[in-house]
C-alpha cells in the first residue's frame, strides 16, 4: 500500500533513511534485456549526497547490489532485487524530533496515520527513500532505448533565476558541466551564489526541474484515468518537496488563445505526422502524439533549515526545535536524476501496455 508504482513494469520500493539499508524490487521487466550494472551505479551517483558544497554531507557511497533477477548481465523475468546499504547514519541528530515535529515535514502526519514512525530522518518519508526508484528507473531507461527513447531533466529555476535553454538541444552532459546541473552556464552561476548564500543564511531555496523525453512513439497511453500525463504527475507529485508539475504550456497556456495554444498537424518528410508546435508537450488525449514530452516539475524550499524554529511536541506544547543534521539547502541538484528515473519507470510501464495490445 502507497509504495508501489506501474501496471506491467511495477516496483515496490523498501528502507528507512537510516535503517540498514534501502531497495527495490522490479517486477515485470521482460527477460533477456541486457542490464548495464555501471549505468544503474551511474544514476545512483547523481543523486547521492556529498557530490558537491550545495547538498547535504552525509557521506554515503550508495554501492548497488543486484540480487535477484539478472545474471550474466541479462535479465531474466523474474523479479529483479537491488539494494543499497546505509552507511553513514547519524539517528543521534534526530533525538530532539522523537518528541517535537518538524514544520513541513510529514513528522505530525505519520503519527496521525500510524501512530508511530521512524523517527531518524524522517523513515520513509525521507528523500532517501529515492534510492529505489533511480536504480530501478536505470533499468527502465535501458529497457526505452529499444524504441529509440532518449530523457534528460536540468535545473530551470532557481528561487526566480531562471535558465533560458532550447530543451530540444539539452543534454545529459551539458546538465552535469556544474553542481547546480543548469545548462545555462551563466546563469548557473547566478544559482550556485544563491544556494550558497542560502545556506549559509542557515536557509533554503526552491526552484524548478524541466524534462524532456525525446523518441516517445505516438499511442503511448491510455484514455481518462490512465492518461498519460496524468500517470506522469502522480510519479512526479510522489517524489519528496514537490509541489506541482505541467507538461506541455501548463499554467503558461492559460493566457493564450485556442488559435495561439493549438498545435497544427503537418506530413513530415520521413511520411510521419508531426506537429508545428508543442503546447500539448508530446500529450493529447492522455496519449503520446510522437512529439517531445516536456515537462517542468515545482520543488519546494528544502523543510529543514539551519535555524531554530517554533513547533510543537507530540502533547501539542509549544517548544523550538533547534537545527541539527545534515541537509540539503536546496533539492533541485539531485532531483535532477529522480525526475529522470520517475519519467523513465513510467514511459516503461506504457511502452509495455501498449506493446500488449498490439496482437493484429
Amino acid at each position: 500500500m502507497g509504495s508501489e508504482l506501474g501496471e506491467l513494469f511495477r516496483i515496490t520500493t523498501f528502507g528507512e533513511s537510516h535503517g540498514p539499508g534501502l531497495g527495490v524490487v522490479v517486477d515485470g521487466c521482460p527477460p533477456r534485456l541486457p542490464v548495464d550494472e555501471a549505468r544503474i551505479q551511474a544514476a545512483l551517483d547523481r543523486r547521492r549526497p556529498g557530490q558537491s558544497r550545495l547538498v547535504s554531507q552525509r557521506k554515503e557511497g550508495d554501492r548497488v547490489e543486484i540480487l535477484s533477477g539478472v545474471e550474466d548481465g541479462v535479465t531474466l523475468g523474474t523479479p529483479i532485487a537491488m539494494l543499497v546499504r546505509n552507511e553513514d547514519a547519524r539517528g543521534k541528530d534526530y533525538d530532539d524530533i522523537a518528541r517535537a515535529y518538524r514544520p513541513s515535514h510529514a513528522d505530525f502526519t505519520y503519527d496521525a496515520k500510524y501512530g508511530i514512525r521512524a523517527v531518524a530522518g524522517g523513515g520513509r518519508a525521507s528523500a532517501r527513500e529515492t534510492i529505489g526508484r533511480v536504480a530501478a528507473g536505470a533499468i527502465a531507461e535501458q529497457l526505452l532505448a529499444r524504441w529509440g527513447v532518449e530523457l534528460v531533466a536540468w535545473v530551470d529555476e532557481v528561487a526566480g533565476i531562471a535558465a533560458a535553454v532550447d530543451g530540444d538541444a539539452v543534454t545529459r552532459a551539458a546538465v552535469d558541466a556544474n553542481d547546480i546541473r543548469c545548462p545555462d552556464p551563466a546563469v548557473a552561476a547566478a544559482m550556485i551564489e544563491r544556494v550558497e548564500a542560502a545556506r549559509k543564511d542557515g536557509d533554503s531555496v526552491g526552484g524548478v526541474v524541466r524534462a524532456v523525453a525525446r523518441g516517445v512513439p505516438a499511442g503511448w497511453g491510455e484514455p481518462v484515468f490512465d492518461k498519460l500525463e496524468a500517470d506522469l504527475a502522480r510519479a512526479m507529485m510522489s517524489i519528496p518537496a514537490v509541489k506541482g508539475v505541467e507538461n506541455g504550456s501548463g499554467f503558461a497556456g492559460t493566457r493564450l488563445t485556442g488559435s495561439q495554444h493549438n498545435d497544427p498537424f503537418y506530413r513530415r518528410a520521413d511520411g510521419r505526422i508531426g506537429t508545428r508546435t508543442n503546447h500539448s508537450g508530446g500529450i493529447q488525449g492522455g496519449i503520446s502524439n510522437g512529439e517531445p514530452i516536456t515537462l517542468r516539475i515545482a520543488f519546494k524550499p528544502t523543510a529543514t533549515i539551519m535555524r531554530p524554529q517554533d513547533t510543537v511536541d507530540r502533547d501539542g506544547n509549544a517548544t523550538v526545535l533547534a537545527p541539527r543534521g545534515r541537509h540539503d539547502p536546496c533539492v533541485l541538484p539531485r532531483a535532477v536524476p529522480i525526475v529522470e528515473a520517475m519519467l523513465a519507470l513510467v514511459l516503461a510501464d506504457h511502452a509495455l501496455r501498449h506493446a500488449a495490445r498490439q496482437l493484429f
